[in-house]
């Protein structure tokens, strides 16, 4: 990831100590009491999950610093996370004893951790301190409960650079400029009661200490701000006026019983409904809503700005525009207008819209500019509360001035010239040395890859153009959103990488391109990528030669062998996991493919491998994410395939119907209406779809429309244990899509 020093903007937080409590308060549970945030708790190969403890869509975030859940060592409380999976905000560790000169850390007892969205509960068993925590919006509380008559301790410390203040006996404050300078407060308290203000430049450490005569409980209650001091002396004000920690995380529990009780499942085993509600859980983790009364601080122009609605980070759009931005579509349209306003306020104030737009700015990460998608998609399916013209300057500007280059920000440079003119990103032949210094050196020019990705880009902008009537701009991109076809090798029958001179580069596409295979594809194979051209599926099936040799290649991909060990193309492509065949289940790039036996004439193949694919490689276990999570982007895949159906292409207002898990799936709309997926004796061995019916009147092809569901209604399922080999078949995909796309 690229550096965090790039944040130069203060960030400020305000802690208030205490030795009080509060009464409690219990508030009914619904769908939360099947949430496990442990579950993908340990990595398959690369990142795990974590027990994120926040408020939906809000910044602090909350869980115990450790590898992953087996590590047996906590390290310390972060006060809050930067950005997922890449770094936190100070942290808080409680200890008894002597002071150190190394940092406190601890082991827990797994059996003793109680982990929720809303509170945290775990027990330090080298000091006997149970350690507590509930969040607020901007705010966080900790209670730490200590061992009798025992010198009790907080290790804070600066994860960056910062420093600390002790304002009196009950108050500190700290600012972070991420500057890389360090300098750090240390407070304690001294037995009398008093206590001194040192400031420590160069040193990692920061005590206070309370007599061994005080109470047990110490409680911890702080904001975040990232305006100034004073912010965060409001926000605390704000959320946590008084003392009283049950208030506050009854508050916190309701927070998250609103949205987890919006969609109602009935059936199905326990199991799965601790799956899907957890992964509905994560859909929340971001994007973050970073407004404080009225305003908010941008490091996109490093200014102060007044606001009337919420200004939002953190967002991997590689990710996330698969899934988990349409699920908000349906969910909540209207904070999902909010983020895309905070899409075209980023360019407005930085003069590009974002790729992975996190707190200090845009991270540059992997390839494409699939806002364009996001953008499109949320327009198609009537959320349009956004600077609509301000927003298609953004997407047309990265199509025609930005680098394409991945991990890369700023003008368009040589190679993008060459796309423009040519139609493909040119690629180097193995062992050829890179001729441009800015192609990122690990990273490389994932030519292939790139060609496909911005071919679907500008494929959404060409229909943003459409839908405002710009046919110039729309002629234009719908000619630029078939360069995929320029890297089709027939003989081959993968998308292959092309030089500068038009010639063929004969690769195995299987497993050539250096470290995941970023010469010419990205983190994934040719394979994978062989799929990736949702915006003209018509198209990509025409290449292959029709809908039976479609089907027949798909058929082909579950069972190609990988014709080497799996730790040897582990080694390679290590985000190439939940292997079935040469697909793979643990990234992105694949959500859609299983789902694309609805083109052909066997559609109860979708719902056979989804089926399979989510018993396989979602249990209600710590090993239950097959890859990286990616703060909500794989979650959503459970979230929709579990209800039974899936976005296929974003940017069509349409869905695919799998095979729900549940015999009855009811999502309430935000517009006060539902819309119900009943598939009544669904089960295990009840997954085919024998009929259907969308509001009483037969459904013979796995599709409907997103204003079916968002006007609210019923899709219902006659499930049996055997496939019902016509149902769903025949579907004229060439009519399918043309319909779709000359009546948005």
């Amino acid at each position: 990831m690229k550096s965090l020093l790039r944040f130069r903007k203060i960030c400020y937080i305000l802690v208030i100590l205490s030795f009080t409590g509060c009464n409690n308060r219990q508030v009914s549970s619904g769908g939360l009491e099947y949430v496990d945030p442990d579950i993908g708790g340990v990595g398959l190969l690369l990142q795990p999950t974590r027990p994120t403890v926040q408020l939906p869509n809000q910044m602090i975030r909350v869980y115990p610093v450790r590898k992953d859940y087996l590590d047996d060592q906590i390290r310390y409380f972060p006060l809050t996370i930067i950005s997922h999976r890449l770094g936190e905000l100070f942290g808080i560790m409680p200890f008894t004893g002597a002071l150190s000169q190394e940092p406190p850390v601890s082991t827990w007892d797994n059996q003793l951790e109680i982990s929720t969205p809303y509170f945290l509960s775990t027990w330090l068993e080298a000091y006997n301190i149970t350690v507590e925590f509930t969040p607020g919006e901007k705010t966080g509380y900790f209670r730490f409960t200590f061992p009798g008559k025992s010198v009790k301790n907080l290790f804070l410390t600066n994860l960056r650079s910062g420093t600390w203040y002790m304002h009196d006996r009950r108050t500190i404050s700290a600012e972070d400029s991420f500057s890389g300078m360090k300098a750090f407060i240390f407070g304690a308290f001294n037995n009398d009661g008093s206590y001194r203000d040192t400031i420590i430049t160069g040193r990692k450490r920061q005590f206070i200490t309370f007599h061994e005569s005080s109470g047990n409980v110490v409680e911890f209650k702080y904001a975040v701000s990232f305006i100034s001091v004073e912010q965060a002396k409001k926000n605390l004000g704000k959320e946590i006026p008084q003392w009283g920690f049950d208030r506050l995380k009854g508050d916190a529990k309701e927070a998250w019983e609103k949205v987890m009780n919006q969609i109602r499942v009935e059936g199905g085993s326990d199991a799965q409904k601790r799956t899907f509600y957890t992964a509905l859980y994560r859909c929340y983790e971001r994007m973050i809503n970073i407004t404080e009364e009225g305003r908010y601080y941008s490091n996109y122009d490093r200014q102060v700005h007044e606001a009337d609605r919420d200004f939002y980070v953190d967002d991997w759009i590689w990710d996330t525009y698969l899934a988990l931005h349409p699920l908000r579509n349906i969910l909540n349209p209207a904070i999902e207008a909010d983020m895309i306003q905070s899409y075209v306020t980023m360019y407005e104030q930085s003069g590009w819209l974002p790729t992975f737009p996190v707190l200090w700015g845009d991270n540059p990460c992997m390839n494409g500019f699939h806002s364009t998608v996001m953008i499109l998609d949320a327009y198609r399916k009537g959320t349009m509360n956004f600077d609509i013209a301000k927003a298609y300057e953004g997407m047309k500007k990265n199509a025609n001035e930005a680098t394409m280059l991945p991990w890369k920000n700023g003008p368009a440079c040589v190679l993008d010239t060459f796309y423009y003119e040519h139609g493909w990103y040119p690629a180097l032949h193995p062992g050829e040395k890179e001729t441009v210094p800015l192609v990122h050196s690990f990273e490389k020019r994932q030519s292939v890859a790139i060609t496909l990705g911005h071919s679907y880009d500008d494929w959404a902008l060409a229909q943003m153009a459409k839908e405002h009537g710009n046919k110039d701009d729309y002629e234009i991109f719908m000619k630029k959103s078939e360069n995929y076809r320029n890297l089709w090798w027939p003989e081959k029958g993968f998308f292959m990488p092309k030089d500068d001179k038009g010639e063929w580069i004969d690769i195995d596409p299987v497993f050539d391109g250096g470290m995941g295979g970023r010469d010419y594809y990205d983190e994934n194979n040719g394979w994978t990528y062989l799929w990736q051209v949702q915006h003209d599926l018509p198209g990509l099936i025409n290449l292959m030669g029709g809908k039976k040799a479609f089907e027949n290649r798909l058929d082909q991909l579950f069972r190609e062998s990988l014709g080497r060990s799996k730790y040897e193309t582990w080694a390679k492509f290590p985000d190439f996991s939940g292997i079935v065949g040469q697909f793979s289940m643990g990234n992105e790039p694949s959500f859609h493919i299983p789902y694309l036996y609805n083109l052909t004439d066997s559609p109860w193949k979708t719902q056979k491998k989804i089926r399979m694919l989510l018993d396989a490689w979602y249990p209600d276990n710590i090993f239950g994410i097959p890859g990286d999570e990616d703060g909500g982007g794989m979650s959503a895949f459970i979230v929709f395939s579990s209800m039974g159906f899936y976005p296929l292409i974003p940017g069509l207002p349409v869905y695919t119907i799998g095979s729900p898990l549940f015999e009855k799936v009811t999502i309430s709309l935000p517009n006060g209406k539902r819309f119900s997926v009943e598939a009544p004796g669904g089960t295990a061995t009840n997954k085919y779809i024998q009929k259907a019916w969308l509001n009483g009147k037969p459904l013979d092809a796995p599709w409907f429309n997103h204003s079916d569901l968002i006007n609210g209604g019923t899709l219902k399922l006659e499930m049996g244990p055997y496939p019902n080999l016509n149902w769903g078949k025949g579907t004229n995909i060439d009519s399918l899509f043309a319909n779709l796309q000359s009546t948005n």
